[in-house]
């Protein structure tokens, strides 16, 4: 496992093991609903987890996050998490949200993220705990509201690392030129559900593009 899959699902790990049934937001239909184990709650008003290997188009809330930025890839992020959420009382939720870049990362490796996630983001389970703002103990830890989102989603099962990111991530890339009444609006993210006590072959996650009408549709 490499480093930002090992920090980014290590807290989960703390917060025990329940089993789960998850389904997709917006076109899924019961049949769709994948098994995993979930380890923590989610976000207020998320949308289930899921389905598995399929391109679907979900809605997310207006959310509060903890986030993390770090050019030089992912060490020291996930305990700088850890340790906001700690100190302020925070509830861990799952998933955990690693983002990958910015357009012009994307664009300078060839139209597709290169190296480790840059960003890595705790959620709170309700948008009025806290405050917006940095962390006064951390200035590097920045608490923000982030409006409803629309992205393109695949929920894959698999190890979590960068060939799992690239599989999805290829997937959506390939029903984003099949529809182009969409355009990518932000940069992918995964999100990753699980801790190292589950088998890999158990692991959940998701990859999303932020998406937004393409102009003129």
């Amino acid at each position: 496992m490499n480093c930002w899959s090992s920090r980014c699902c290590s807290v989960l790990a703390l917060f025990g093991l329940a089993t789960a049934e998850a389904g997709a937001a917006e076109p899924a239909a019961s049949n769709d609903k994948p098994w995993f184990v979930s380890e923590a709650n989610l976000p207020q008003g998320y949308p289930a987890a899921g389905p598995v290997d399929e391109v679907v188009i979900k809605t997310y809330p207006a959310h509060r996050l903890a986030r993390v930025r770090s050019d030089g890839g992912t060490d020291g992020m996930f305990w700088k998490l850890f340790n906001h959420i700690k100190r302020n009382d925070i509830a861990m939720t799952a998933p955990v949200e690693m983002s990958w870049g910015g357009a012009k990362k994307v664009a300078e490796a060839g139209g597709k993220p290169a190296g480790e996630p840059n960003a890595m983001a705790f959620l709170y389970r309700e948008p009025t705990l806290g405050a917006a703002g940095a962390d006064p103990e951390d200035a590097s830890v920045l608490v923000e509201d982030i409006p409803e989102v629309k992205v393109v989603s695949i929920g894959l099962r698999g190890s979590y690392g960068k060939k799992t990111f690239l599989r999805g991530y290829d997937k959506l890339t390939a029903w984003l030129a099949e529809h182009p009444e969409w355009q990518a609006a932000g940069s992918p993210r995964t999100l990753g559900y699980n801790s190292p006590m589950v088998p890999s072959f158990m692991k959940f996650s998701e990859v999303q593009i932020p998406i937004a009408p393409a102009a003129g549709k």
